[in-house]
């Protein structure tokens, strides 16, 4: 282990493709842990404003760019998964930016365990820099329907890519953790659960602080999802209908904020970190609660988690009645913007993923500096 990484417990996380690998990512970080995405990072290091964008045009051909100027991940995909070769030649440009972005973000983490999910763990060597493997499993048939149904691949392709990666049980026999993942997310949250039990100590829980307007904003855990199914029913006046079980699920993608005054919730937040961006997608609030008493505590709450995860922005997906409050949301440093002027992939690709439909998109910059710098 490196000598910059002393007193933090470091989870290597890995499995094939569709076995779960994130959905377990995102419940160790609701756990406590700060998480890594290398497979997301390797994908924005050949990004047109990233370092292994050149190096992958002069190797692989111009062809392989879309209108856009963007490499294509789709016409490389068809390269390197069927030319074993290609593949040793890209991983051998990406890896080692993936490294060196991976190795900054354990070093600068505030966290005391650090989860890094990666499908080239073990190949890659990283894996002998980690205090505990943990690998994710599901039969192939599940992988299957996954990748056809999450992905829109065909089955012909969905297969090419299964059978294209080693078999399982070649990263099964280095793990420490073994996270059968083929059944509930209810299933495989006590199945993490347990593991992080066994090899974390007991993490301190954050303070809620209660504002001068009288709503303390709570981080909400999966334990709560009844609560946070009934809320979101019942604040956007049966227009969502939820229960427990989908709840529990969207645990799998995001995290969610209560607004709570006694014991009453007054409003639900969906949000999600990926990539280094933090996504607020979902805002059910009480129609009489005064917005300009609660949205600085609000942002501010979502903004120093996000800087505690080394976000390089924000993206606010607002319904339009609460973008008529302007100056509000100037004042906290926001301003509207459509996606293309953006600028930086990585943050067009988040809110092309994310923004649900008839919202405006807000924008703030976190930090100046990214992980991964043009060259």
């Amino acid at each position: 282990m490196s000598e910059d990484w002393q007193g933090k417990t470091i989870i290597g996380l890995t499995g094939n493709i569709a076995t779960g690998k994130s959905i377990v990512r995102k419940m160790l970080e609701h756990l406590g842990a700060y998480g890594i995405d290398a497979d997301a990072l390797s994908h924005r290091a050949i990004a047109r404003d990233a370092p292994g964008y050149q190096p992958v045009v002069e190797n692989f051909g111009k062809w392989i760019l879309g209108s856009d100027g963007q490499i294509d991940r789709s016409k490389l995909g068809k390269i390197v998964f069927t030319d074993p070769s290609a593949l040793t030649l890209l991983e051998s440009i990406v890896h080692p930016l993936v490294r060196q972005a991976e190795e900054a973000l354990i070093r600068h983490s505030k966290q005391r365990v650090v989860v890094v999910e990666a499908i080239k763990l073990i190949e890659s060597g990283f894996a002998r820099l980690c205090d505990s493997i943990w690998v994710t499993t599901a039969p192939e048939d599940v992988q299957l329907k996954r990748l056809m149904a999450k992905r829109g691949m065909s089955e012909e392709i969905a297969w090419q890519r299964i059978k294209s990666q080693a078999p399982q049980e070649d990263k099964v026999r280095f793990a420490n953790v073994v996270i059968r993942n083929d059944s509930t997310f209810e299933d495989t949250w006590k199945q993490v659960v347990f593991a992080w039990k066994n090899i974390v100590p007991e993490m301190e829980q954050p303070k809620i602080e209660v504002s001068k307007s009288g709503f303390r904003i709570v981080r909400a855990k999966p334990q709560q999802a009844q609560e946070i199914a009934d809320a979101i029913n019942q604040l956007s006046n049966g227009k969502q209908k939820m229960n427990r079980e989908d709840v529990m699920a969207l645990f799998g993608e995001k995290a969610f904020l209560l607004i709570q005054s006694g014991e009453r919730v007054y409003g639900v937040i969906g949000w999600r970190v990926e990539n280094l961006v933090a996504r607020v997608e979902d805002f059910f609030l009480e129609k009489k609660m005064p917005l300009d008493k609660i949205v600085t505590q609000l942002i501010t709450e979502i903004e120093n988690a996000s800087k505690e995860l080394q976000c390089e922005a924000t993206l606010l997906f607002l319904p339009p009645d609460m973008t008529l409050h302007r100056e509000l949301w100037h004042d906290l440093g926001y301003h509207e913007v459509s996606i293309q002027a953006l600028g930086v992939r990585a943050w067009q690709e988040a809110a092309i993923e994310s923004m649900p439909a008839g919202t405006v998109l807000w924008f703030k910059r976190l930090r100046e500096d990214l992980v991964l710098k043009p060259v």
